[in-house]
């Protein structure tokens, strides 16, 4: 795992809703770089290794998008949510999620991952190179605090959720 202490610098693809379109498909490609995700804003971001995984989508997605209030109350801008997923599939994790506040951040090729030092091999799963699961808040693009699952390891038998959930991250916040 690398120390860092701010985020990297990546260009993120997703796909946005264009009405102007006037097509079947309205959709269009958007760059995204770390700057516009992060920059003069505070940011919670939540990692998980894959959408429509069951413990992402019963627990993890859901709290963050239930106590979005709360955060955004304790001066939060953005709760963002990475996966190494593209962007098609982000966009239809969250519309089966009704992720209406979490933005869902594609992050592909897993570039922003890795540079995170926190790419890990999920072959033993099916998966491939996924993320391991982690949450952060980062202030204009500093990262102040992280909180990583105990494990992190290639081919890690399980999948631990304990730290960086909605409710832990809450209390950091509320604490610091």
């Amino acid at each position: 795992m690398a120390e860092t202490h701010t985020v990297p610098n990546t260009t993120f693809r997703t796909r946005v809703r264009n009405e102007a379109l006037q097509t079947e498909n309205p959709f269009e490609w958007k760059d995204l770089t770390s700057d516009d995700v992060f920059k003069g804003k505070n940011v919670v971001l939540f990692s998980l290794p894959g959408a429509f995984t069951p413990t992402c989508s019963t627990s993890h997605l859901p709290r963050y998008e239930e106590l979005y209030e709360e955060f955004t109350s304790l001066g939060v801008d953005a709760v963002v949510c990475l996966s190494v997923n593209d962007a098609f599939v982000m966009y239809q994790w969250g519309k089966s999620q009704n992720a209406n506040n979490v933005f869902l951040l594609p992050d592909g090729n897993g570039e922003f991952t890795r540079k995170m030092g926190m790419l890990v091999d999920k072959a033993n799963l099916g998966f491939g190179m996924r993320s391991w699961r982690y949450s952060m808040y980062v202030e204009n693009g500093d990262i102040k605090h992280m909180f990583v699952e105990p494990g992190y390891s290639d081919n890690a038998p399980d999948d631990p959720f304990e730290v960086s959930d909605a409710d832990t991250m809450l209390a950091y916040l509320k604490n610091k």
